[in-house]
């Protein structure tokens, strides 16, 4: 196997989920990803001048305003910002239902390793990335920044992959529309088992601050497919509720269902300008990697 390759198979989801850490996890993941394109995706970033302030201890020669010294007599450095094209928000969803799997990789654990791998992309080219995890309410809030020892932070919280209570999505989105107070970009990662009028509510809610969004439908094959073929119970993750049953009673109205909401979802996130994205949990991680650099292109 060449280095090539021996890289891209951390875009598998059961190999990048044999990895412990989450850092380790997003860098192979970013890593394989990149050796698949035939340029870097990372952009130029520039920097743009703040402020003035006195010389101190450790601060270094070569931002000295020697114009300013000549002027005042006094040691000033020039700080500068770093022009961040843009500022992130990754919403997680960790309700039980995202624990459900039908082999080695959860919901769950595919959707942070998709958020970790986002993360790191996202700041190793100097943007803000910041992170919500919530299931019926928000449970961690680490607001957007661009520095790499922030990206330590949303690696370490995304190191807990224990799952939370029962989902309820619209409430944590309308309250984030309401918390986010400058203009960017909204991911939202769940499998939206909850009420769809709802969730396009919350939805409408961040394009109406002028919010572009990104709706990433994590779902295992098996609930899409429901090729299930001997009598089978089902257990509500959730509820806890139980049905026993044989799988081809229902499977018809059952697959035209999901259809129908998937359907759902991407006719209105159509219709308001949201980029709806199905993915599976058996699907390599640069499928969203893709779709968000193709987002970031269109941004600027």
């Amino acid at each position: 196997m060449t280095p090539k390759a021996d890289k891209r198979k951390y875009l598998q989801p059961e190999t990048v989920a044999m990895l412990n850490s989450m850092a380790l996890r997003a860098r192979l993941v970013v890593e394989g990803y990149i050796i698949g394109q035939h340029r870097s995706p990372y952009h130029g970033f520039s920097v743009e001048f703040a402020e003035h302030r006195s010389y101190g201890p450790g601060d270094e020669i070569r931002h000295i305003d020697w114009k300013l010294y000549g002027k005042t007599d006094r040691l000033y450095v020039k700080r500068y910002e770093e022009e961040t094209n843009l500022r992130a928000h990754l919403i997680l969803d960790t309700s039980r239902s995202m624990l459900y799997t039908s082999g080695k990789v959860s919901k769950l654990n595919y959707a942070n390793s998709l958020v970790a791998s986002l993360s790191y992309l996202m700041i190793n080219q100097q943007d803000a990335a910041g992170i919500v995890k919530f299931s019926d309410k928000i449970d961690s809030f680490i607001p957007p920044k661009s520095k790499p020892s922030h990206l330590n932070a949303i690696l370490t919280l995304l190191d807990d992959e224990k799952a939370g209570n029962d989902t309820k999505i619209e409430p944590v989105l309308h309250e984030m529309a309401d918390r986010i107070k400058k203009r960017g970009l909204v991911i939202l990662v769940s499998d939206l088992f909850d009420d769809p009028n709802q969730i396009m509510n919350g939805l409408k809610h961040f394009r109406h601050q002028k919010q572009e969004v990104i709706v990433f439908h994590i779902l295992d094959r098996k609930e899409l497919e429901f090729d299930f073929n001997t009598r089978t119970k089902f257990l509500d993750m959730e509820t806890g509720e139980e049905i026993t049953t044989e799988p081809w009673h229902i499977r018809s109205s059952y697959t035209d269902l999901v259809s129908g909401l998937q359907d759902y979802y991407r006719k209105e996130c159509r219709r308001n300008l949201i980029d709806y994205v199905p993915i599976f949990t058996d699907q390599n991680l640069d499928l969203g990697l893709t779709d968000y650099l193709n987002k970031r292109k269109k941004l600027g």
